[in-house]
């Protein structure tokens, strides 16, 4: 079977993200940013 190579990626990408948001929302304490970002990154 096929694995779908942009599936995988934008799933991986939207971890990163993810990952992101929570590491400026507990190291440097911004929440408007970290949230803009989940939103247009996920």
């Amino acid at each position: 079977m096929k694995t779908n190579i942009l599936k995988e990626k934008s799933y991986n990408f939207a971890l990163q993200i993810i990952r992101l948001c929570q590491k400026i929302t507990l190291e440097k304490r911004e929440f408007v940013l970290s949230k803009q970002i989940l939103k247009s990154g996920t």
